[in-house]
């Protein structure tokens, strides 16, 4: 708060600008920056010590690949946006470190100041007359040449964040998360009970984790660019740079934009995520395509939320879901095996469809499926399977306080039985690559696909032991 306090007055104080270009001092060695795409990087351009008047200059602003518009070529949904790249797009571009939230506050304050090509042309640029530097908005396009500056009061943060720390076991336990890493995504297979963000009551989430700890040889943060729930499981991409993320952003989005006009028989669809799931009770048809609304409604106490069919979407805000479901294997437990391969990417959206309209709840989900938990006959579970239960319960908690030694349906209570186990995803890193050469004519629809596969987490493997046995 002291920080933040010391920020605001310093934004608040009226500074004069003093462009100085001949001068510059490199940043410390937290906000010493080169960016992996463009190679720029910002420094300090002053002309004097004192605090007041200096500015955090940063490189004159290049044409870039546009993240949303490479997503949405390799999607194959159009040419996208050829794109402008505003001001604030810039700015985190060239300040990855800088936090968003303190970015937008400067625009907000107006504290940021930019200065057209043509201005920095002149011989005289140091003793250029103010009118030529002007403040910028966050949502201004940038043109060729353009500079930016920001208050040199940024330095003022605290140069490293507040890490939290592992033990080398916790270590060892994250980096073995990882099934796959290149120059722009990593791939985990997120274990079950471990919250991908953080939020009230959460100490360690992977999205910190990751940031803090899975970095490897960048200087970048990885980014999340989709969910999964905390008690589910399974293949979760962060993108390694901010433009890598922006890339599988647009991706993910495009396949839920596009989801209705599928060739569902098309071995081409360039993002395919398959989900393994036990659920209580068996579909009618053996497989088939769920595709119904769904909405948000508030619950009894006015606090908690749940996602629910939308019968009326007319009276009724809703978002189209879109699941393909086949059984995998059934059980005479009254247990069935289904494959999920959500084409759209609701909340919950799998959780709802197989408890509302497949009428077989997931096993372990309590929220969706509480009813039918309560009348589940779990004495049909053979005593073999109990002894088994006893066996590995016996053995000591993961690291982070998981206990993925339980859950199983041998448990009084088990976890959920959803994993994300397998997903196709476009190679962003060489469509990248390419489209720094010529991102307006290559044809990137001949982009190859990379393909995962994650193992089941404990419960799930020892539950499909059990009743494939």
């Amino acid at each position: 708060m002291t920080v933040l306090s010391h920020l605001r007055r310093a934004f608040f104080r009226p500074p004069s600008f003093i462009p100085a270009y001949p001068t510059t001092t490199t940043l410390t060695s937290a906000y010493h920056f080169i960016h992996s795409e463009h190679n720029s990087t910002a420094s300090i351009k002053s002309e004097d010590k004192k605090t007041q008047g200096k500015w955090l200059t940063l490189p004159p602003f290049k044409a870039t690949v546009n993240g949303g518009s490479l997503g949405k070529r390799i999607a194959g949904t159009g040419e996208g946006d050829a794109g402008n790249t505003t001001a604030i797009k810039w700015v985190m571009r060239c300040c990855p470190q800088l936090p968003r939230s303190l970015v937008q506050k400067l625009f907000r304050l107006r504290q940021v100041r930019r200065k057209p090509f043509e201005s920095s042309k002149s011989v005289g640029d140091v003793h250029a007359p103010d009118s030529q530097v002007k403040r910028v908005s966050a949502k201004d396009s940038m043109r060729f040449g353009d500079t930016v500056y920001l208050p040199i009061t940024v330095q003022a943060l605290p140069t490293e964040k507040t890490e939290c720390l592992c033990t080398e076991e916790e270590l060892k336990f994250l980096h073995d998360l990882e099934l796959y890493k290149d120059s722009a995504v990593i791939v985990i297979n997120k274990p079950t009970g471990m919250p991908v963000q953080g939020g009230i009551g959460i100490k360690r989430s992977l999205d910190e984790l990751a940031g803090t700890y899975l970095r490897h040889e960048l200087s970048e943060a990885p980014r999340l660019v989709h969910r999964l729930d905390r008690d589910s499981s399974g293949i979760l991409v962060l993108g390694r740079t901010q433009l890598s993320a922006t890339v599988l952003h647009s991706i993910f989005r495009e396949k839920t934009v596009g989801a209705s006009n599928i060739d569902l028989k098309s071995e081409k669809r360039f993002l395919q995520r398959k989900y393994w799931a036990l659920v209580i009770g068996s579909p009618r048809r053996p497989q088939g395509l769920i595709t119904v609304p769904l909405g948000k409604v508030v619950m009894d106490d006015g606090r908690s939320e749940r996602i629910t069919v939308v019968e009326n979407v007319s009276t009724t805000p809703s978002q189209h879901a879109i699941t393909e479901y086949r059984v995998l294997d059934s059980s005479v437990h009254g247990l069935t095996w289904l494959e999920l391969s959500p084409l759209t990417g609701r909340k919950h959206q799998l959780r709802v469809h197989c408890a509302e309209v497949l009428g077989t709840p997931i096993v372990g989900d309590y929220k969706y499926g509480w009813q039918a938990h309560k009348k589940w006959n779990r004495a049909q579970i053979s005593a073999s399977s109990l002894e088994h239960k006893t066996e590995v319960c016996n053995k000591t908690s993961l690291p982070f306080g998981l206990n993925l030694e339980s859950g199983s349906i041998t448990d009084k209570q088990p976890n959920l039985h959803l994993h994300c186990k397998k997903m196709v995803l476009p190679d962003v890193s060489s469509a990248i690559k390419r489209a720094h050469v010529s991102s307006s004519v290559y044809d990137f629809s001949d982009i190859k696909s990379l393909k995962f596969d994650a193992p089941l987490p404990a419960h799930m493997q020892r539950s499909w032991d059990i009743l494939c046995s």
